[in-house]
């Protein structure tokens, strides 16, 4: 049965589907191509008649990778740099002024997309009376190359019009969403790793002010961005691979999508080149974002705005599965990758405290897992605590998880890792190419359901306790509260505190870092 909402660019047409109301493909912003490359966004042409919205729109132009072999990972869209595209779902089109829930996807900010199945919002918007929706925003080299310096002003991208893109998204929900059964008030933007990054970012920046007034970080703070000057050496860098120079604009605007797609790898064209580590990130530019991120939030960036923030127990077992080398890491071999991502003395320090706690809590202190476990904490926990401890200085409503459930694959060699939640935060967990991954069972459906009803209480009035949790207090500086999310999901103060406490006094730059 279809359905048609006016919107205030014109009329939509979407779905009706087991009780939900569905509307897919839907712009928020015009196309950023041709003459709209490297811009930030504008807003979308409004047209007559009815535009049928029945369908996932393009998604944004990327590589494929490995993990698009697990099926509800798939994209299956075409990719287009047309790509500025929501879709939603709603149990009613009615003035009922439901919570809304704005996912953010992750992918390193170069792949992913709202239309992946593991994000169908259907489930969420079922259990919890609310508005789900998601979005595309541009990636790698076309959301997040910064142009400005290396041309002199003539291609002005800053290196953060992905992150525009996102706001455009959030002032179209803001604009329009009361028709589609929506609360404009009471929004909740929320997304995991690069999407969790981007949460991160949009804490802090001043355009995203009352835009959303819930945040919820999974596996993603305020941490991962690069400086002016080290999104300069990866323009060079990418220009100089890509065989243009900087000077000539016109050969730039008119590179290809498929040609632009090349210029982060290595010779063979299929490798990324290390040397750029994570080359597409939010760039501290002094004006999308005026400042480092995390101090924004100390300074009162997102006062007012309830804040979730959690990250997976073993988030660097998926990496070390794709890496042999971090497989066989040796004593010393740890001690030089450990040297290389902090100062050598400081690296000595933090494996010194790990193994000692893990030895004590009758953990695996072989360099493998000492690597995993740092990296872990280096890159996603700490950044996380790090935002929970800052905010909640100003904020009572900040709650802090840690996901613990583990992964049978792989003969359990994942582990509890990197994007094992997002099926039992999405209730899609049971789908094809899933339940091997994340498991199944009674236990498997209970902690779908506890992390949905979390999830969704939250996005209603801020707070994440709930029946089938029970109470969730709030995070502080004195009890760290956690909730644990796994087999038997309980509340625990401080858990892993030795380990946190390796990271007092981290020179800046190191969480976080990629």
């Amino acid at each position: 049965m279809s359905a048609i909402v006016s919107t205030r660019w014109g009329k939509l047409e979407g779905d009706q589907q087991d009780g939900l109301f569905v509307f897919k493909g839907v712009p928020f912003a015009a196309a950023p191509d041709g003459s709209r490359r490297w811009l930030a966004p504008e807003q979308p042409a409004p047209w007559t008649g009815v535009r049928e919205a029945r369908r996932f729109g393009a998604v944004a132009p990327q590589n494929s990778v490995m993990t698009q072999a697990l099926a509800a990972m798939k994209i299956e869209q075409a990719q287009s740099e047309d790509c500025l595209n929501l879709n939603l779902w709603t149990p009613r089109l009615d003035s009922a002024r439901r919570p809304v829930m704005v996912w953010i996807h992750g992918g390193g900010f170069t792949i992913g997309a709202g239309s992946q199945e593991i994000y169908n919002g259907s489930i969420l918007a079922r259990r919890g009376n609310a508005v789900i929706v998601t979005i595309n925003y541009r990636l790698g080299p076309l959301g997040f190359l910064r142009l400005n310096d290396v041309t002199h002003g003539r291609i002005p991208s800053t290196g953060n019009e992905g992150l525009l893109d996102q706001i455009a998204a959030l002032q179209w929900v803001r604009d329009n969403i009361a028709e589609f059964g929506g609360d404009p008030d009471n929004v909740t933007i929320f997304g995991e790793s690069a999407g969790g990054m981007s949460v991160g970012a949009l804490l802090a920046m001043p355009s995203a002010r009352g835009l959303f007034h819930k945040a919820i970080a999974q596996s993603g703070s305020c941490d991962t961005v690069s400086s002016v000057g080290r999104a300069n050496r990866t323009a060079e860098r990418v220009l100089s691979k890509l065989g243009v120079s900087a000077d000539d604009v016109e050969a730039i605007r008119a590179l290809p999508v498929a040609q632009l797609l090349t210029g982060v790898f290595g010779p063979d064209g299929k490798t990324p080149d290390r040397e750029l580590g994570m080359a597409y990130q939010p760039v501290v530019d002094g004006t999308v974002v005026p400042r480092e991120l995390i101090d924004m939030v100390a300074q009162g960036s997102a006062s007012g705005v309830a804040v979730m923030v959690g990250s997976n127990l073993e988030e660097w077992k998926l990496f070390s599965a794709m890496d042999p080398a971090a497989q066989k890491l040796d004593k010393a071999g740890l001690a030089a990758r450990m040297s290389k991502r902090l100062t050598a003395e400081f690296a000595d320090s933090v494996i010194a405290t790990y193994e000692s706690a893990r030895s004590t809590a009758g953990a695996s202190t072989s360099p493998p897992e000492l690597y995993s476990a740092i990296e872990t904490d280096r890159v996603f926990r700490m950044p996380g605590v790090r935002l929970a401890e800052i905010h909640s200085r100003s904020e009572r409503r900040v709650y802090n998880y840690l996901f613990t459930w583990r992964s049978p694959a792989m003969r359990g060699a994942l582990g509890s890792c990197h994007a094992l939640e997002l099926g039992f935060v999405f209730g899609t967990n049971h789908l094809a190419g899933m339940r091997r991954f994340a498991g199944e069972g009674p236990a498997a459906e209970r902690l779908a359901s506890e992390m949905q009803d979390a999830w969704l209480a939250f996005g209603r009035s801020g707070d994440p306790s709930c029946a089938s949790l029970g109470a969730w207090p709030g995070y502080t500086d004195g009890l760290r509260a956690t909730l644990l999310f796994g087999e038997t999901s309980s509340v625990a103060d401080a858990p892993f505190d030795e380990e946190r406490r390796a990271w007092d006094g981290v020179p800046r730059g190191i969480l976080g870092a990629l």
